[in-house]
């Protein structure tokens, strides 16, 4: 988290793009001239990755719009991985894994060895799925409380004490990160946490005071700067240290996806996402 924060800091915004890529909402010019879906993903994948150095500190794999091509596309996510490194983008691989035991240590280390930052890990197998990926360098985030309406089902769901399920996530997350802190003041291990879930975020920030919160549903998914705000730690000393890393996919990727100039327009929309979030620290 001290690359993560730092990188903030370099670019003056705490913003992640997701990259997502779905072939049916590529810009038809570029379905069109590739005989296969992988070429096209590729090419958009690297077009995004271009638009988004320099005007954002991190990137976000979403796995699955790879896995599903099987090799061709895992080859494809390795090679997306090493150019958002060699463009100086801390990467984030959203794959929510969660096993334990020696299956945890073999998805770490596919991780490690495809070059990735970090790692989404769904915990809910308790701490034993979660210390391998750390226990591998990773930058690791929790799923606690994810931006999807239906996760109030399990996660919003009180318990006789009258915690939340993802309350006690939470806890469980603080305990297994309390000896993994970096000189950002922030540990190894931090947590997903929906913007649509504000309301929560006092009780949730409380107990991860040292997490940073990887934000996912800003924008498209109905959270806004006031959501985010909930989220931020007090006393931090710097815009990386305000424990957020805000994802916006759709909004960014396809913006233009209908036009002849997409690139731009895509590059244009990860400047003003990384430019609005920046306003949230100086209002």
């Amino acid at each position: 988290m001290d690359r993560l924060a730092a990188e903030i800091n370099r670019i003056g915004s705490p913003v992640c793009v997701g990259v997502d890529p779905v072939l049916e909402n590529l810009p038809a010019p570029l379905r069109s001239s590739h005989g296969t879906p992988v070429g096209a993903i590729v090419e958009f994948t690297h077009s995004v990755l271009a638009a988004a150095a320099g005007a954002v500190p991190a990137v976000k794999f979403q796995a699955a719009c790879f896995e599903r091509y099987g090799h061709e596309g895992y080859a494809a996510l390795e090679q997306a991985i090493a150019e958002a490194e060699r463009l100086g983008l801390f990467v984030i691989l959203d794959a929510k894994r969660g096993d334990i035991g020696t299956t945890s240590e073999h998805y770490a280390a596919s991780v490690v060895r495809m070059g990735a930052h970090a790692i989404t890990v769904n915990g809910y197998l308790g701490p034993s799925g979660v210390k391998p990926f750390v226990d591998a360098g990773l930058g690791v985030f929790v799923l606690v409380r994810t931006s999807n309406a239906d996760s109030d089902q399990l996660q919003g769901s009180k318990l006789a004490d009258g915690r939340t399920v993802a309350e006690v996530m939470a806890e469980q997350v603080a305990s297994i990160g309390r000896d993994r802190m970096g000189s950002c003041g922030l540990s190894q291990v931090g947590a997903v946490v929906g913007a649509t879930k504000s309301a929560e975020g006092k009780a949730l920030r409380a107990a991860m005071s040292g997490q940073m919160f990887l934000v996912p549903g800003y924008g498209a998914q109905g959270g806004t700067a006031e959501d985010v705000r909930a989220l931020v730690r007090a006393g931090a000393r710097s815009i990386g240290e305000s424990g957020v890393i805000v994802n916006a996919s759709r909004s960014v990727i396809y913006a233009g996806a209908s036009e002849t100039d997409w690139r731009t327009r895509m590059h244009d929309a990860a400047v003003a996402f990384a430019g609005d979030v920046a306003g949230i620290f100086t209002k």
